[in-house]
């Protein structure tokens, strides 16, 4: 055998790469799930990947976001989490095969993770001291584990002639795979001096124990995970189901008869909330407990005023429809809805706290940070801009930003649908950007005139005869007044239209249409009270909305 120094024992055999990868993912996995249930255990505040994510999500550029919503649609906040997830779990394999390595080199990965957590929690909009709590629980934890697996893996050892006797020539180097005499009673180390391969009573700790604490670690992180948020979910949900709604001092007037063209196909008048569509910036649906909520209402007024949610309440309700729109809803997209809301008039509020007179914007903040700019003179104008704290009937859905969210009708909702809303600053456009404005989009956004058709389905083959063609158009607090069809490149046929209760909504409409065999190409466009046609060139959201006309294609055969 080969000679070293005495009392040096020659290095031992790394162990197999996936050892490592694999403790790096289950300490990783354990940091985050203790980081949720400290999350929920804390009342709520930011665990360490959704604060994370959360400063993915504003650092992202605005094309990546507009793609994110163009290819996964209302499932864009999920697609991110999973690939925040891979990256993840890319870094963690990486630190646990550094730990195998040297347990230093891979305590100051986690260290990195545990840094990289704290800072993004730590700087979310309204952190407090609680915030950075769930990551640091976590990084210990996964630092822990780290040390656990690391002695825990069976690896071969060089032992020095001291552990062996006198048998050997001095400074002899023994690896324990490679002796048929078993070496008892050796200590196991974290330095990288060694690692014993057999426990005191003669027996090698084994890859078992390895794989069962790295496997139940990440077993218990896939149930800790939804598990915390679940837990503290479950206490909002109760807080909302206690929740009684005030009946409205001014009830939304009844819907006309003929509100439906009767079209199977078409889009419900109402929306229901179950359907309705969600785009926003939250990562995960903010949890925010009716008692806990307050709405601060300051900045360029005389008189600065804070609500609580009992006194919100208190306050006369008004109850209408209204058609939400999202400026990232491309021509005949789905990204609009229709719901009767309940809520107080933003108007009152505001004649209360007495805006200066060069406060031309208000700036609506969500518990999570994200800011909305609203033309003061779109709040004060008469239209039916609410503080809404019901929808179709019942409290907010947390989804859709209870306890408390603004909606605006004429406005897309980047600056005018704030949900979880916590905070109404009177302020001025030059004085501050609003988070979609920081991002290229316009700073006054009013929703463009669009229509879609609903049936027939896009690409669908049709027999020939009778179809009716149907869908929506909205043109909201302007009104729809005509909506008109054309077939291939013929000329515009006006369609029958449905009853609204007010310009705020959409309009349903039909048209029968005497189709003939062949391939064709139906196009739709609406017409608002104002005059104005839908216009035809083509435009991506960006800046203050989509614009085109819907068009599909269908085979008569």
């Amino acid at each position: 055998m080969e000679t070293q120094k005495t009392g040096r024992p020659a290095p031992g055999r790394p162990p197999k790469q996936w050892y490592g990868e694999l403790a790096g993912v289950a300490a990783t996995a354990l940091a985050l799930g203790l980081g949720e249930l400290v999350a929920a255990a804390t009342g709520g505040p930011s665990a360490p990947l959704v604060a994370v994510g959360g400063v993915a999500v504003d650092a992202a550029p605005t094309p990546v976001k507009e793609f994110a919503v163009a290819v996964f649609y209302t499932y864009d906040k999920l697609a991110l989490q999973a690939g925040i997830v891979l990256v993840l779990a890319v870094f963690a394999a990486f630190i646990g095969v550094l730990a195998m390595r040297r347990i230093w080199y891979g305590l100051a990965g986690v260290a990195v993770f545990g840094m990289i957590g704290v800072l993004a929690s730590a700087t979310r909009p309204s952190a407090t001291w609680a915030y950075p709590l769930p990551t640091v629980a976590g990084a210990l934890a996964a630092a822990g584990l780290l040390v656990l697996l690391r002695c825990t893996l069976p690896r071969r050892v060089a032992v020095s002639t001291q552990d062996l006797g006198d048998n050997t020539g001095p400074d002899t180097d023994v690896a324990a795979q490679g002796t048929n005499t078993p070496v008892q009673g050796t200590s196991s180390p974290s330095s990288d001096a060694g690692i014993s391969v057999l426990d005191g009573a003669g027996r090698p700790p084994g890859r078992r124990r390895f794989l069962a604490l790295a496997v139940g670690a990440i077993g218990a992180a896939a149930v800790a995970v939804p598990g915390g948020r679940r837990l503290w979910a479950q206490r909002v949900a109760a807080a909302r189901a206690a929740v009684v709604l005030p009946p409205p001092s001014s009830p939304a007037p009844p819907l006309p008869a003929k509100v439906s063209v009767g079209v199977p196909g078409v889009e419900p008048f109402v929306t229901r909330t179950a359907d309705f569509y969600r785009i926003d910036t939250a990562l995960t649906v903010p949890q925010m407990e009716p008692k806990d909520w307050r709405l601060r209402i300051h900045g360029r007024v005389k008189r600065p005023l804070t609500l609580t949610y009992e006194q919100l309440l208190a306050r006369p309700m008004v109850e209408r429809y209204i058609t939400l729109a999202c400026v990232s809803n491309e021509v005949g997209g789905e990204l609009v809805g229709n719901a009767r809301w309940l809520g107080v008039p933003i108007k009152d509020l505001l004649d209360e706290v007495e805006p200066d007179d060069g406060a031309d914007q208000v700036v609506s903040r969500s518990v999570d940070g994200y800011t909305a700019g609203t033309p003061t003179a779109a709040l004060r104008d008469g239209r039916a801009a609410l503080l809404a704290v019901g929808m179709n009937g019942e409290p907010l859905p947390v989804e859709h930003g209870f306890p408390v969210r603004m909606v605006v009708p004429g406005l897309y909702g980047y600056v005018s649908a704030t949900k979880w809303l916590t905070e109404l600053e009177l302020s001025r456009f030059p004085d501050f950007s609003a988070y979609w404005v920081r991002r290229d989009y316009a700073a006054l956004a009013p929703v463009k005139t669009q229509s879609r058709i609903d049936t027939p389905v896009a690409g669908k083959r049709l027999e020939p005869g009778l179809v009716m063609v149907a869908g929506v158009a909205w043109a909201q607090h302007r009104g729809v007044s005509a909506v008109e069809v054309r077939v291939d490149d013929g000329p515009w046929q006006q369609v029958r239209l449905a009853a609204v209760p007010s310009v705020d909504t959409w309009r349903q409409w039909s048209w029968p249409w005497q189709a003939t065999p062949g391939k064709h190409r139906l196009q739709v466009r609406a017409i608002d009270n104002t005059g104005q046609v839908q216009t035809g060139q083509v435009h991506k959201p960006l800046p203050d909305g989509a614009t085109g006309r819907h068009t599909i294609k269908v085979t008569v055969a």
